[in-house]
């Protein structure tokens, strides 16, 4: 009985160390890996931007993010944003809420700051301290707007659209017009040398330079792609088969309008983010603006 005792202690005491290795290893991994995941959404932000190594970020280039949130009030639904805001040359977050048609609610101070704002739990937290218990609260979507000194120089869209076998994730690049400056594909499960080429410039970068107006009326067609336009997309150096820089600015402005070239054999792919693209540009516009008009209206004191 005293074997049985010791070895069931022994037994116990093991677990419990080995609990508490496993919790460690964990949570310092998962420090590690949002700390690099982070780095990699700074990076492609930069890169959308036309950043890199040779041509650095200017000093007074700053990102915001704006948090929607979606607000179940005793059946009522009402859309809640985390907007950043200058109190006292501090930044902090102000909730505002609207209803679905863009009229005021209500706004709440938030205690949370920006870096504590990049955390889910951290944002629902501060959220859960200002709203009533028995509100529903669920996580939309997220924007980040770039600025440079006081001019603003871009809306980056993180989105999450259907693709042909799981979700696709993408940084959608607009100017301040809705123009789209750049597009990058962050995670996909698309079959290889299929679907997965939507990663590859010359079918991502189609989407450059595509006017909000364009956009919105942009298909997808069923054309091989010009062996020209392939290399203007490519961006090869001239003396790799590529093109000089007058030659690229020339074929540019002649496919600028053009409709999306389908990935040969990856239709749906193509499609799908054609389509996650525009809806994710239309949906942007449109709740930007009317979100603007209560800003405005309430008069507050935003970051951007």
């Amino acid at each position: 009985m005293k074997e049985i005792f010791r070895i069931t202690i022994g037994l116990t005491i093991s677990c419990l160390v080995a609990a508490v290795i496993m919790g460690s290893v964990f949570a310092i991994t998962d420090k590690a890996k949002k700390h690099n995941e982070h780095v990699n959404v700074q990076d492609t932000m930069l890169g959308l931007l036309g950043f890199n190594k040779d041509k650095p970020a200017p000093r007074d280039l700053r990102f915001f993010s704006i948090y929607r949130y979606t607000l179940d009030d005793s059946g009522a639904t009402r859309l809640a944003y985390m907007v950043p805001v200058l109190d006292g040359g501090k930044e902090k977050y102000e909730l505002v809420v609207i209803t679905p048609a863009g009229e005021f609610v209500e706004r709440f101070p938030l205690k949370i700051n920006p870096e504590a704002a990049n955390e889910g739990h951290e944002r629902e937290l501060a959220l859960r301290s200002v709203l009533r218990p028995s509100t529903g609260l669920s996580f939309a979507d997220s924007a980040i707007l770039a600025v440079k000194g006081k001019e603003r120089l871009a809306y980056l869209l993180p989105s999450e659209f259907p693709g042909f076998k799981t979700f696709i994730k993408v940084i959608l690049a607009l100017d301040p017009m809705f123009t789209v400056i750049g597009l990058e594909i962050m995670e996909h499960e698309e079959d290889p040398g299929l679907g997965a080429e939507i990663v590859q410039p010359y079918f991502k970068h189609q989407f450059r330079g595509k006017s909000f107006d364009r956009l919105r009326e942009l298909k997808v067609i069923k054309e091989p792609l010009p062996d020209e336009y392939k290399t203007a997309l490519e961006k090869k150096a001239p003396d790799k088969g590529g093109l000089s820089k007058a030659d690229l600015e020339t074929l540019r402005d002649k496919y600028r309008d053009e409709d999306i070239y389908a990935i040969t054999g990856a239709t749906i792919s193509s499609n799908a983010v054609t389509s996650g693209v525009i809806n994710a540009a239309k949906k942007f516009s449109y709740r930007l603006k009317t979100l603007e008009k209560v800003i405005a209206a309430q008069r507050l004191a935003v970051s951007f």
